[in-house]
């Protein structure tokens, strides 16, 4: 055959093709090719030893080995040598990604001196930075995503880009990295673009990974990975540095905002120890520290969407996108550094969770709280022993903090139906000292001056009544699921009568300026307390102070008065379940229930709700935000549906739950004006024309 014939011409012709060659030579060749003889293979026993197998003849095949012999064993040739499996690719895979990297790299540094052949902008220099153009101040660190700074690229073996959503001062733009090789933001905020191959087509997952299918690879015998790919998505790392205020607002824009939160949010949500944040501020701490950073960026968004928008003298669009830009600076910083947790993490993600409540993005919301809720159990700010050690500020800063944390599980319990989070049992904590944030130091705790009642007090008071409603919470989910019977049902009764007798005496002792000042009287609701002309005068003081900033500030300047709304509201709503839960109880024992005695009670929570409301300010009430429209919101409307289900309500109930209706519409009025998306806002009239859900 012409292939055999072939191989055997090949062995037969002598490499030396000269007609010098000696014949000698050759001919000596072939003699001592023939007198070598191969030897046989090794006997079983040499095999699995891995000796050499020695035998005095190998010419006969019945001669045991030298070991076998010694050994006194058969030496056996049974062994047969497996069929030959499939050849090792991984040095074919590592030769073909190492040929893809240097063709990829070699197009790109033809793109790159083809471009700098053409470019304004030498390939040597970096680029310019957006934020130092000629912009006005305010235009240069607030515009939409497509005009953001580019983020500079990490060195690495190939060109990595990294786009931010913001500038950071630290940023610096590497000589050997060239126009070509940075990827300008797109419209969709600076998608990352892949890297080419030689064919110019993206890496898909098969080719990444040398086509090998993930259901093929085993778990013993998986075979290593290719050489990796560039990584085009920075690590955590590289955004825990330090930043400076100016690489998202212009420093004073930044104070102003920091100026309102102390003004209108701090008293509901006292949880920064203020002289020693502005001093802080001052030293310009955020330069060193990126977490005081994220603390400072996280403030800035949780005010501008808690604030009236005429205080904050920018467009609504404007102020949207600095809050979320100021928000996403501050994850960024947050993501990469969990460990070691902190007390400012907990204050950061709380401030975010504010945020995104407001902002309508409710699983972000309830990720954030869950978050700095869980944050705070690891640091075990729940457990009074876990502050020893502590100074006196870092004491009062995590009481603040966990006792919000615990207030806003208890509302988002009861107004969205979500388990409780932080259990009353498992808190040993103490309230927070009534003191004032200028008679806490490092050292000590100086005593407050007599006759001066600390803002701290609101958040003390307010945790009480949230704790009762803990109490009442968690026995109406055990009985839901298993319902008292006989003389449990008795004795839960007697609990939920002494919870209602608690509840309605949390605000008898407090302080003076938190006490409510009556303004229609108890005992019937005067025409004052509703009617079309109130409303329409409501109206246009809801509006003159969302819209005019020389309005008067007078009333959402006083601390105390915003949080008399939140107290004596909040108050409302824990007697409403109470009742209504002692109403159903009631209804299990007898089997029938008074309801003329339901109908007078439920007119009680509607005209004291609404005297409370008349009894405060309109800013004041407005300043206290969503919130505390929700809460209104929440008693209103099932207090409506129970009054068109009864046939014996009597007609003051009715006129009672129409004057909270009409103040509702207005409560919505100022819901609609903290809306900073424009797509969101619905209209509204004096008339209270507002589509209420």
């Amino acid at each position: 055959m012409p292939p055999v014939r072939a191989k055997k011409d090949a062995k037969s012709v002598s490499p030396i093709t000269s007609c010098d060659a000696n014949p000698n030579e050759s001919t000596t060749a072939e003699n001592s090719r023939g007198q070598r003889k191969r030897q046989s293979q090794s006997c079983d026993a040499c095999r699995a030893r891995k000796v050499r197998c020695v035998r005095e003849n190998i010419e006969d095949p019945k001669q045991s080995c030298k070991h076998c012999i010694a050994l006194g064993i058969p030496c056996t040739y049974d062994y047969r040598p497996k069929k030959r499996g499939p050849p090792n690719l991984y040095l074919r895979r590592l030769q073909e990604a190492a040929a893809a990297a240097v063709a990829a790299q070699s197009d790109q540094n033809n793109q790159t001196n083809d471009i700098a052949s053409i470019s304004p902008i030498p390939a040597h220099q970096p680029l310019s930075n957006p934020i130092h153009s000629s912009l006005s101040p305010l235009q240069q660190h607030i515009q939409p995503p497509s005009l953001e700074p580019i983020m500079a690229p990490i060195q690495t073996s190939a060109p990595i880009i990294s786009p931010s959503r913001y500038p950071i001062a630290a940023d610096s733009y590497h000589n050997h990295y060239s126009p070509a090789n940075t990827i300008l933001p797109t419209s969709t905020g600076g998608a990352l673009l892949p890297q080419k191959t030689d064919d110019n087509r993206s890496y898909s997952f098969s080719e990444s990974y040398g086509e090998f299918p993930a259901y093929n690879w085993s778990y013993k015998h998986h075979q290593p990975l290719p050489v990796l790919l560039p990584n085009v998505i920075p690590p955590l790392s590289y955004y825990y540095r330090a930043h400076r205020l100016e690489d998202i607002a212009p420093r004073d824009s930044i104070s102003l905002i920091i100026a309102l939160f102390f003004d209108f949010v701090y008293p509901l949500t006292p949880c920064i120890h203020k002289p020693s944040f502005m001093a802080d501020l001052h030293i310009k701490r955020e330069e060193r520290d990126p977490l005081f950073f994220a603390l400072v960026m996280s403030t800035v968004a949780s005010t501008l969407v808690q604030v009236p928008r005429s205080y904050v003298p920018m467009e609504r669009s404007v102020v949207r996108k600095l809050a979320q830009r100021c928000y996403e600076a501050s994850r960024h910083i947050t993501t990469a550094a969990y460990d070691p947790p902190m007390s400012m993490h907990v204050v950061i993600r709380y401030f975010d969770c504010i945020y995104h409540f407001c902002e309508g993005n409710d699983a972000a919301q309830h990720a954030a709280f869950g978050e700095a809720a869980h944050i705070a159990v690891t640091l075990r700010m729940h457990e009074e022993s876990s502050y020893e050690g502590f100074d006196p500020i870092e004491c009062e800063i995590r009481r603040r903090t966990f006792w919000l944390l615990f207030d806003a599980d208890k509302s988002m319990s009861i107004l969205l139906g979500r388990p409780i989070c932080l259990r009353d049992e498992d808190c040993t904590v103490h309230f927070p000292k009534e003191l004032d944030d200028e008679y806490i130091i490092h050292s000590a705790y100086l005593p407050q001056p007599r006759g001066k009642t600390a803002l701290v007090s609101g958040l003390n008071y307010i945790s009480r009544i949230f704790a009762l409603l803990g109490e009442i919470l968690v026995r109406i989910r055990v009985d839901k699921r298993s319902p008292p019977q006989g003389q449990f049902a008795t004795a839960r009764l007697e609990e939920v009568q002494s919870l209602h007798s608690r509840i309605m005496g949390a605000l008898m002792h407090t302080p003076e300026p938190l006490r409510l000042k009556q303004t229609c009287r108890q005992s019937r609701l005067s025409a004052e307390c509703g009617g079309a002309g109130f409303r329409q005068a409501t109206f246009a003081e809801v509006k003159d102070f969302f819209e005019n900033p020389k309005a008067s500030r007078a009333n959402a300047l006083n601390p105390f008065l915003v949080m008399q709304a939140n107290l004596y509201v909040t108050q409302q709503l824990v007697r409403f379940v109470v009742e209504q839960y002692r109403d159903e109880l009631v209804m299990a024992l007898q089997g029938s229930i008074d309801e003329h005695q339901v109908a007078k009670d439920r007119e009680a929570v509607a005209s004291d709700l609404l005297n409370i409301l008349h009894s405060i300010p309109i800013q004041s009430i407005a300043t206290n935000g969503p919130s505390l429209v929700h809460k209104v919101r929440f008693v209103a409307s099932t207090l409506l549906d129970a009054v068109r289900k009864a046939e014996t309500a009597p007609a003051s109930a009715a006129r009672a739950h129409a004057f909270l209706w009409d103040f509702l519409s207005i409560l919505s009025e100022i819901e609609r004006n903290y809306l900073l998306d424009d797509d969101r806002d619905g209209t509204s009239s004096g008339d209270g024309g507002i589509s209420i859900i």
